[in-house]
């Protein structure tokens, strides 16, 4: 796989596929730029070689075409800012507009396409719509790690129009600190698995199975297993069907010596809701009409002391509602535990989504090891399997 490093753009032309599906609030202002930082080390690469980049990202998920909350023309100020020079914005991604400005654009000069799933043959993966596009440059750059576990147009269908195909920084920033936790993880290795669903997550967990010492459970999944052990849940989120599968979980622990973490104590609430009456709730008996949205105190004090102790930490997933307040205080001494284990020498992962929103609130961003910008595509790819935007870079 040919990397930024290793290829000269001078006078190329680079049509880079980026990551800038950032939140954006009410009245469009990015809320976390994450994404956005972490691609400017490749874009400088092509600029200070002397080729020109041509930047196409997804924003969003537009149903029928363009819409204005999903436009990237919003970008556009904090590019100009970030990359102290103009950016030039075409309004349609295939359209003349890209075609004309495409044509005319000088070395060290930025193009930035409006969104490309505007056109839905984007995610249908469109060989006709794959070729437009890679009409607009004369080498391939692909920089999105995120959306890397999709076959889309723009980060794998396209890669065949090209004979110079490269990995940006990001991609393999990515893939190189994966391979840490996967194949080359310092003992003792903590992995914490929160969010919402087990299902979501059990490819990934029975992965880590045979490599952790230490798996914590947290966020909504825990619920699941509170059931599978007997507790009752109240009107915690809970996913019946995946009983079996906690128990299987569980079980594989046992099998392998892996030391199976869960809450010993929450903080549950009536409602779904920042303001509903609360409590902490020993064990795992949450009663009627109550449910769970945090992990209480004595919880914060275990799974703090064993991610302490570690030398590899992996985190996806928030231990509970952060978006709440109330509700956010586990997952903010989770991070602040990570922080603690890395400044002691550990080597420590954030896997994206969540986990990298809180870290990033938090400030946290550059006390930690890495923070991928791909939750999906990080859980893929240490699930084993293949993601076609990396493929196609290797093809």
């Amino acid at each position: 796989m040919k990397t930024v490093d290793t290829f000269n753009f001078a006078g190329r032309k680079a049509l880079v596929r980026v990551d800038f599906n950032v939140p954006l609030d009410e009245n469009f202002q990015i809320t976390d730029d994450t994404r956005l930082k972490a691609v400017l080390p490749t874009i400088k690469k092509i600029l200070n070689d002397g080729g020109s980049a041509i930047l196409m990202s997804h924003l969003g998920r537009p149903k029928a075409g363009p819409e204005e909350k999903s436009s990237l023309k919003h970008l556009i100020s904090y590019l100009k800012e970030a990359y102290k020079t103009e950016i030039k914005f075409a309004s349609d991604c295939i359209g003349e507009d890209a075609v004309k400005l495409a044509a005319q654009l000088q070395p060290k000069e930025i193009l930035l396409l409006e969104n490309l799933r505007f056109y839905k043959e984007e995610e249908k993966g469109d060989l006709a719509f794959s070729e437009k596009l890679s009409k607009l440059g004369d080498v391939y750059v692909n920089d999105a790690f995120g959306t890397a576990h999709r076959a889309h147009a723009s980060t794998a269908v396209i890669a065949q129009f090209f004979k110079d195909k490269v990995c940006g920084y990001v991609m393999q920033a990515e893939i190189e600190n994966a391979q840490k936790v996967l194949d080359k993880a310092d003992k003792p290795y903590t992995a914490i698995m929160g969010g919402s669903k087990v299902s979501d997550k059990i490819l990934i967990i029975e992965t880590l199975l045979g490599k952790v010492d230490n798996l914590i459970i947290a966020g909504g999944m825990a619920y699941t297993f509170f059931k599978a052990l007997g507790g009752t849940v109240g009107t915690s989120l809970l996913q019946e069907d995946q009983i079996p599968t906690a128990l299987k979980v569980i079980e594989i622990a046992k099998q392998k010596g892996v030391n199976l973490i869960l809450p010993v104590d929450n903080i549950i609430a009536k409602e779904f809701s920042n303001d509903s009456e609360r409590k902490v709730n020993s064990g795992i008996q949450i009663p009627d009409g109550w449910m769970g949205l945090d992990i209480g105190p004595e919880s914060i004090k275990i799974f703090s002391e064993v991610i302490e102790k570690s030398k590899t930490v992996l985190w996806n997933g928030p231990t509970g509602v952060f978006e709440f307040p109330n509700f956010a205080k586990g997952t903010f001494s989770v991070a602040e535990a990570v922080v603690r284990a890395t400044k002691a020498g550990a080597f420590s992962l954030i896997g994206g989504g969540d986990s990298a929103s809180a870290i990033n609130n938090l400030g946290f961003g550059n006390d930690v090891s890495y923070v991928s910008t791909g939750g999906g595509a990080l859980l893929e790819y240490m699930e084993g399997k293949a993601l076609p935007g990396v493929a196609a870079l290797e093809a």
